[in-house]
């Protein structure tokens, strides 16, 4: 929802969405696509017809043509708002599915990781990548580890993972030793990986503040890619999924 005053159907959509436990940015995407739609017919969402839905739903997909994450955040939204807050079950969103993609995904090989990890100038984004790599965390799971979340003694990291379902995930001896000889630099009492404050680029890093946020770590990743000269269409996300081929291959040369 926007910072400005909201409307009673507003409200009641955003009470809706926490009794049903939605994340901060889950709400607030689906706020997004009921604004959206409002904003296209310049009229309350509530004043809207099942044929309205039905021709908004075609210039998405014609005009638009929103890739199908998108597609799908703004048909989940507006079909929250419909089908919870206001109890209208409208016959076209039982129907619209934006199609299915089937893409492969991006995998680096183990000297490519090594080569992106090497690139990345700034040591905090530099041991967090490496830490998602050697864990296989998503990009949200290593910004947001905490110091208590490392289990030295049984070689563990605790996830607090997607959709509040945590986790434990094995801790590889070198990335532990990564993780203590990082925390020296900060001694943060709570982040493992404390956002860099202005000064911190180039001399310490806060302290008290929050942790590095998924678009400074994207934005490093990026710059790290583009000057490890690959080719390859790689974001964060390609270190997880590069984890998890890499121990299969590791798999099926030990069968």
């Amino acid at each position: 929802m926007t910072t400005r005053a909201m409307s009673p159907l507003q409200q009641r959509m955003l009470e809706d969405m926490q009794l049903r436990g939605l994340s901060a940015r889950t709400q607030e995407a689906y706020a997004r696509a009921v604004w959206q739609l409002a904003a296209y017919y310049h009229r309350s969402p509530d004043q809207l017809s099942d044929e309205d839905l039905r021709q908004y739903f075609l210039y998405l997909a014609n005009e638009k043509q929103l890739a199908r994450p998108t597609a799908t955040i703004a048909l989940c939204g507006i079909k929250f708002f419909y089908e919870q807050t206001l109890k209208q079950p409208w016959p076209t969103l039982r129907f619209v599915r934006p199609p299915r993609e089937w893409k492969l995904p991006v995998v680096l090989s183990r000297a490519e990781v090594r080569r992106i990890l090497r690139a990345v100038r700034i040591p905090v984004y530099r041991a967090c990548l490496t830490t998602i790599y050697a864990c296989g965390l998503r990009l949200l799971e290593g910004t947001r580890l905490q110091v208590p979340d490392v289990d030295s003694g049984r070689m563990l990291l605790h996830i607090h993972g997607k959709s509040k379902k945590d986790r434990y995930v094995p801790l590889p001896a070198p990335t532990l030793q990564l993780l203590r000889a990082h925390w020296c630099t900060h001694r943060s009492p709570l982040w493992l990986f404390p956002a860099p404050t202005r000064r911190g680029l180039a001399h310490s890093l806060a302290h008290d503040g929050g942790p590095v946020t998924r678009s400074s770590l994207q934005s490093a990743f990026r710059a790290a890619l583009k000057r490890s000269g690959l080719a390859k269409r790689a974001h964060v996300h390609s270190l997880r999924h590069s984890y998890a081929t890499h121990l299969l291959e590791a798999a099926s040369t030990c069968g």
